[in-house]
Formats: structure tokens, sequence, C-alpha cells
């Protein structure tokens, strides 16, 4: 059973959280817990773009970002997965740089000194030389950086269809069994 930790950041793209919340809260029996955490952007982008308040379904457990007594925040909880969705250029910046100024950032940090799986969803577009880089500094250290760029193959008939191309590849590599169309299938 399964330990995530699910950060959401402030770049834009907040329907990819909201669909993997939704897809996590079927998944219920592949998971033991589920801890979450929000930068204050998160929370107005999720506003702004969803047009909804902010929620979580029962059983997943909301930190704030200051609350460094969540237990994700030590390697002794044994978190196994990290999914920042969607992950803002700051906090790709502060995570590759090791700068552990807020729950968020604390919890990738240790997720990474203990080797276990970060998958980041970065949602940028021009990337500069400096994204790139920090990407590439991310990648050495073992993190999977997974772009929300959606897949047509599957010909999505919606733009939920189309988001889930990329929630799909987010639950594949945090090493859930899911049903999904997949290519040459």
């Amino acid at each position: 059973m399964k330990k995530i930790v699910l950060a959401i950041s402030g770049s834009s793209g907040a329907i990819y959280t909201h669909r993997l919340i939704e897809k996590l809260d079927g998944l219920r029996n592949q998971w033991a817990e589920i801890g979450v955490v929000c930068s204050t952007n998160a929370m107005l982008n999720w506003q702004l773009e969803l047009d909804q308040e902010f929620y979580l379904p029962d059983g997943f457990t909301l930190f704030g970002s200051s609350d460094f007594k969540a237990p994700f925040a030590s390697g002794s909880a044994r978190y196994d997965t990290m999914i920042i969705c969607p992950t803002s250029m700051g906090t790709l910046a502060r995570v590759a740089t090791g700068i552990s100024n807020d729950l968020l950032t604390r919890a990738a940090d240790v997720i990474i000194k203990e080797r276990r799986k970060l998958i980041l969803i970065p949602r940028e577009t021009p990337l500069s030389l400096i994204h790139l880089r920090h990407m590439v500094t991310l990648t050495e250290c073992g993190a999977v950086i997974l772009p929300a760029i959606p897949s047509f193959y599957s010909k999505p008939e919606s733009i939920v269809e189309l988001v889930d191309t990329v929630v799909d590849r987010i639950l594949d590599h945090a090493g859930f069994d899911i049903l999904t169309k997949r290519w040459g299938s």
C-alpha cells in the first residue's frame, strides 16, 4: 500500500490536479495514505481556473505549508512517492537547488535524500535554459520530469479525456495499476 505526498504548486494547470485527485480517490485499494500540501498560489489558481473552492475527498489529509510536523517532513515516515502537480518553475528551482523553505520543498528534499520516487509535472512554455538545467539536475537526482503534455493517439473527445492522457501517465509512473488507453491497444 502506497504512502503518497501530493503537492500542488502555483503553476497553471489545476485541472490536472483535480483529475489526479478524482482518480486517486477511485484507487483507494492501492494506497494507505495521501498527504497533501498546497502553495498559496495553488489555491488561487484552483479558484480561478476551476471556478470552485478547493476540496479533498475523505481520506486525503491536508497539511499547511509551514507545518513541519507533517509526517512526510521526515524520511522516517517512509512515504514512497511524491507528486508535484502542477509544478511551477519557482518550485522546480527551489527543489533542484535544495531550498527547503516550506513543507512542499522540505518534503521533496526528503524524498530525494531518501532515494524515493519524485514526480514533477511542469506546466510552462517556453522553457528557458535555467528551467532546463534545473530539470537536468533533478533528473540526475532520480526525479521524473513528466511535463503536462497531453497525447493525441487515443483521439480524446473532450478536455477531460485530453487531461487524462497526462494524469494516467502520472499514475503509471507512481506505480498504480490503472486501466487506460495505451499505444497500440
